[in-house]
């Protein structure tokens, strides 16, 4: 069991970019060091006890930069789905991929179920959310809710916040305890909407190719030293503590 609930982080990966532009590389430079800080963090939220790490890797807005980076990052996508499946298994990661799937190449798309294929069942999970947008994840619940409406299944009165939540995309995983960004802009940039009405918000100016274990420790830390009331008063949330 996690420190104080700390069970399930994520992470608006940001950053690449200006990382590489600092050096003088090109852009998918960045990215490419970015992927390779993956690692890092699932160290360290194995160390933490989370169970469930969610990385915002491409939102459904990512379509619309420059066609060569879209296809480097799809490139680099397939390679992380081709190369690290076989770890994730190894030390019992469950690999999901949210979001929609249809505008994936059949290539990426057949990479992606192989690797949720090979690794299912593990003991914690790695979300990586791609062509994934927060809104799109409410409305695609909210149409699934009225699907069953218009089939009879539902009634229109059952509806409330407990159903449409088991139809959003992370619905079967712990509730999200704390969403990181990196970079230093202070937004959730339509990333887990539905799931961080209560979870803890912690940006920080480091990029994420440089966001090592010791910046994961940070924010677990910073988690750490807050209050989760959820609507509650701190005298109530001390007299339960205290029980």
């Amino acid at each position: 069991m996690s420190k104080q609930g700390l069970r399930h982080v994520g992470i608006i990966m940001d950053g690449n970019n200006r990382w590489a532009k600092q050096r003088g590389l090109p852009g998918v430079a960045g990215h490419k060091a970015g992927v390779e800080r993956i690692r890092d963090v699932m160290r360290a939220c194995k160390s933490l006890g989370v169970e469930t790490l969610t990385l915002f890797a491409f939102s459904s807005e990512n379509w619309q930069r420059p066609p060569k980076e879209v296809e480097a990052l799809m490139s680099l996508f397939l390679l992380y789905l081709q190369r690290e499946a076989k770890k994730l298994k190894a030390e019992g990661v469950a690999l999901r991929v949210v979001g929609r799937r249809d505008r994936f190449s059949p290539k990426v798309l057949a990479a992606i179920e192989a690797a949720e294929a090979l690794t299912q069942g593990g003991e914690t999970t790695l979300v990586i959310a791609a062509d994934y947008g927060g809104r799109w994840d409410i409305a695609e619940a909210a149409r699934q809710l009225a699907q069953q409406v218009v089939d009879g299944e539902l009634a229109l009165a059952d509806i409330d916040e407990d159903r449409l939540n088991q139809h959003t995309c992370l619905a079967d995983l712990p509730a999200l305890d704390l969403l990181v960004r990196t970079s230093g802009e202070i937004r959730i940039s339509n990333f887990l909407l539905w799931q961080a009405a209560y979870a803890e918000l912690y940006f920080c100016d480091t990029l994420w190719p440089d966001f090592d274990e010791t910046a994961m420790q940070l924010a677990a830390e910073a988690f750490y030293q807050r209050q989760r009331r959820f609507g509650k008063t701190a005298e109530q949330i001390a007299e339960a503590q205290g029980a």
